[in-house]
């Protein structure tokens, strides 16, 4: 299966280098990696441009936007505009963080599972983090989600939820449709993804308030529909409240870690 691969970054002179490293080693390679330098000031561009000239699958969009890091609307604005600049043949469409060291069968992984069944909407792999010298399991890993930082999506259900929402609280959203939609959800715990850059480092008041903002026009307005639709949408009251379950689960775990 063919894979496209979009990377926003800002400011990851220092991470990305080895998140492109463990991409150019992947055992099924991706057919295109568009980075989109967002406002960068330091040499993410440089290092990017470097990768390119050793893997034409490689590119670089530049992107200005406002240097504050607003979690949710900043990345998927930049996700989106390295999403332009793509082609329609791809079978999966990847959103990939930029502090991130793949293992090298991970898109090998990852497509198999999506070839073994036809009914799955995105495939992700585990987030593990430094500490003490030692790799261990993020906080925010959840068996039952995928982590915004490494998305893998099956065509299909990408355009059938029209592409990514900017705001915080896209990657439950995502997911919450995929549900909705009858698609699954599959996360495969050997696929050990080493986060560089802990969640949360860089959040500030601003983003926190954003958060909450979001959580209420993508969280509880998407349920207030879903459960208002439910009788035309074939969506009971049993799997309304599994899936509002879902989503205040996936809010306290990572209200925890940001506050």
């Amino acid at each position: 299966m063919n894979y496209y691969i979009v990377i926003p970054a800002y400011n990851e002179e220092a991470f990305i280098a080895l998140t492109l490293q463990s991409l150019v080693s992947q055992t099924l390679l991706p057919k295109k990696v568009v980075v989109v330098n967002d406002n960068s000031t330091d040499k993410t561009a440089e290092i990017v441009l470097a990768f390119a000239k050793e893997n034409p699958f490689i590119t670089l969009v530049n992107k200005t936007s406002e240097a504050i890091h607003l979690p949710g609307s900043k990345v998927i604005q930049a996700f989106h505009k390295g999403f332009e600049t793509l082609d329609n043949n791809y079978d999966i469409i990847v959103k990939l963080d930029a502090d991130l060291i793949l293992p090298n069968n991970y898109f090998e992984r990852i497509s198999s599972t999506f070839e073994k069944d036809a009914e799955v909407a995105m495939v992700g792999g585990f987030a593990y983090i430094e500490k003490n010298g030692d790799w261990i399991i993020e906080n925010l890993t959840d068996k039952d989600h995928i982590r915004g930082a490494f998305k893998a999506y099956r065509k299909t259900f990408f355009e059938q939820m029209g592409n990514l929402k900017p705001a915080m609280g896209w990657d439950t959203v995502d997911e919450l449709l995929a549900k909705f939609y009858g698609w699954k959800v599959i996360t495969d715990s050997s696929l050990i993804v080493k986060h560089l850059k802990p969640t949360g480092a860089n959040y500030n008041k601003t983003a926190r308030y954003k958060q909450g903002e979001a959580f209420y026009t993508l969280g509880y307005g998407f349920f207030i529909t879903a459960i208002a639709s439910s009788g035309n949408s074939g969506m009971n009251k049993s799997e309304v409240f599994i899936t509002r379950s879902y989503f205040s689960r996936r809010m306290s775990i990572f209200s925890s870690v940001v506050f």
